[in-house]
Parts: C-alpha cells; sequence; structure tokens
C-alpha cells in the first residue's frame, strides 16, 4: 500500500494518542508513508499561523490525514485568527471535507463502561452525519461589538444535498433508516434543510426510511432511547452538540472516532478535546485516535481488512485493559502495548463503521 498520510499531532493530549495511532498504523501498514507536521497552538508557536501555508500544500497532496487535537489555555484570548480552533477549520475548509461520520456503538460485552444501565446501552449502534463546511461556524454574517455580538446560520441547498447524500449512503450499507434533526419550527434555515431533505429522499432514496426530528427531542431521546437510531443526519451546530452527548452512550470521549469526507483526501481524528488538564501525564485514553485509524484505512485508503483488524483489537484491548476515563487504570502506553498484541490475535469479532 504505497500511501502518503499527513499526520497532525496537534496540542495537549493531540501527541500522545496520536503517537498510539501512528504506531497502530505502522503495525498494520509498515509500507504507508507518514509525515508529521505541526498545526493548532504548536503552529502558532513556531510559524505565527494555527494551520500554515505550506502544511496546507503537504495536506493538499496527501492520500489521507490524521489529525490529533487542537487548543489549549496558553492560546486562549488571542484574536479569533490567531486561535488554534481557527486552523481547524481552516484545515477542514481547505481539504473540503463537508461530511463528517461520527459512529456511536457499544460493543457486545463493554455495556457495563456506559454509564447508562446495561439493557438500555445494549445494541446501541448510531452513526452521526454532520454537515461540516457550513451553516454558523462559517458563515461570514459575524461580529463583536461590546455589548452586542451575533453569528449567522446559512445553507444552501447544494450543501445539504450533498451531506444527505452521504447519510442515505451510508444507511444503505447499515440498517437503512435516517433520521434527520433540524429546528423546522422555529428556524427558516431548518426549514429548507428539511424540504431538501425530504425532497432529495422521495425523488432517490425511497428505498431508505426517513424521519425528522426537532433537535432538542432528538437530545432525549438519544440517551433515553438510543437504539431508535441507525443514521442521524444533522447540521453542523447540532451535529457537534450531539455527537458530544451521544460520547455518554459508550461511556467516553475516548471511544469516539470520526472520518470527515469530501471530494479528496479524508480527514481522521478522535472526537475529544485536548484535554490540556492530563496532558504529558500518559493517561489519555487513545482508543478513539486509534479507532480513527481504522476509519482511515477504509474511507481513506480503501483497506476494510486492515481496518477491521484495528477495530477488533482496539475492542478487545477494552475488554481486559481499560483507561483511566472509563474505571480503569490502564496507561496510554500500555493500552497501546495491549492493541498492539490484540493485532495478531484471531476468532476476535468484526464490526464494520
Amino acid at each position: 500500500m504505497n500511501k502518503h498520510v499527513v499526520v497532525l499531532p496537534g496540542d495537549g493530549i493531540g501527541p500522545e494518542v496520536t503517537r498510539a495511532a501512528t504506531a497502530v498504523l505502522r503495525e498494520v501498514a509498515p509500507d504507508v508513508t507518514l509525515e508529521e507536521l505541526p498545526i493548532g497552538g504548536h503552529a502558532i508557536d513556531e510559524t505565527g499561523r494555527p494551520y500554515p501555508a505550506e502544511v496546507e500544500t503537504r495536506v493538499r497532496a496527501a492520500d489521507a490525514v490524521l489529525l490529533g487535537t487542537v487548543g489549549g489555555p496558553k492560546w486562549d484570548g488571542q484574536p479569533r485568527a490567531l486561535r488554534p480552533e481557527s486552523g481547524l477549520l481552516a484545515l477542514r475548509a481547505s481539504m473540503g471535507v463537508y461530511a463528517n461520520l461520527r459512529p456511536v456503538r457499544v460493543l457486545p460485552g463493554l455495556e457495563h463502561l456506559s454509564p447508562l444501565r446495561s439493557e438500555r446501552a445494549r445494541g446501541v449502534d448510531v452513526l452521526i452525519v454532520r454537515e461540516l463546511l457550513g451553516g454558523i461556524y462559517f458563515d461570514g454574517g459575524r461580529a463583536r461589538e461590546e455589548h452586542e455580538a451575533y453569528n449567522t446560520m446559512r445553507y444552501t441547498t447544494a450543501e445539504v444535498e450533498r451531506v444527505a447524500r452521504v447519510a442515505f449512503w451510508a444507511a444503505k450499507q447499515r440498517r437503512g433508516h435516517v433520521t434527520s434533526v433540524d429546528k423546522a419550527n422555529v428556524l427558516e434555515v431548518s426549514e429548507l434543510w428539511r424540504d431538501t431533505v425530504t425532497r432529495l429522499h422521495a425523488g432517490q432514496y425511497a428505498g431508505v426510511g426517513l424521519r425528522h426530528e426537532y433537535v432538542d427531542s432528538a437530545a432525549m431521546l438519544l440517551v433515553t432511547d438510543p437504539t431508535r437510531y441507525d443514521v442521524i443526519l444533522t447540521e453542523n451546530l447540532f451535529g457537534d452538540i450531539l455527537s458530544d452527548l451521544a460520547a455518554v452512550l459508550p461511556g467516553s470521549l475516548g471511544l469516539m472516532p470520526s472520518a470527515s469526507l469530501g471530494d479528496g483526501p479524508g480527514l481522521f481524528e478522535p472526537i475529544h478535546g485536548s484535554a490540556p488538564d492530563i496532558a504529558g501525564q500518559g493517561v489519555a485514553n487513545p482508543a478513539a485516535a486509534i479507532l480513527s485509524v481504522g476509519m482511515l484505512l477504509r474511507h481513506g485508503l480503501g483497506n476494510a481488512t486492515l481496518a477491521n483488524r484495528v477495530d477488533n483489537a482496539v475492542n478487545t484491548a477494552l475488554r481486559s485493559s481499560p483507561t483511566r476515563d472509563l474505571g480503569g487504570t490502564t496507561s496510554t502506553e500500555a493500552f497501546t502495548e495491549r492493541v498492539l498484541e490484540a493485532l495478531s490475535q484471531t476468532g476476535m469479532l468484526s464490526f464494520e463503521y
């Protein structure tokens, strides 16, 4: 597999979990070339910019990009353009990755890791498809004044259609149902969202089930009745909040990988933050970063066989060696070693994201 992957460790626990992820990637795909570059706060310190032009050039030439985390208190108070998070938004925009896939799964035998009752957590298998390049995060209608500030949420029909196609495609590979989440009872932008999804479904995806829900109702039901969901489709802000909320289902943000896809190379990253309070202590859970390698192999490099090996090895390690965020004591390094050991095992359950 002669492929080139750009690795952006970032800030906080990013370098630690990314080191674990790249160790696994090297183990299963030793012929993949890895190139490590700075982003976020570290890039600001080195170059004065959170997403340097030379990094963007290398990212555009890659077959896939593996990202750690960005941000931290060191860079708080900087002008928005010089904050680490601005580098993350610029990275997504420059790559054109408009569909963010966030799988949420409670694995058989690991229901006890969830804070929910086992019978409620059992069988949870949700894929959140979040629109990633539009809405309130990217719209230019924004300002901050002394006593007033505003941001604008805006979508076009084309933006809604392209991410909805990804959700319907994903549902066809899974259990065949999409729940589109909006706030169409009070927001005009959500009216457009709902009308567009409905029209696209009727015209091209009638064989896939479709249900519409308001975001406040979906937030409640995602916790009280999570097995009702197969694929959740939603816009940028709602998707950010709902996917973090969904992390309670398997037990930790440290179990939540993601893939951001567009028309070019994909971006793969854990959805958790930089956790500066535990950075450098060796206790961060690297599972989400390693599972993101699985998604990179599957969606970025087109190798589902290797992706399954990574997923199954993480599942095995979680059963025997939970990390601190899951009530265990396993360190970042020890968990990574357990995953590497499990890669040589056979007969493990196979899971598809």
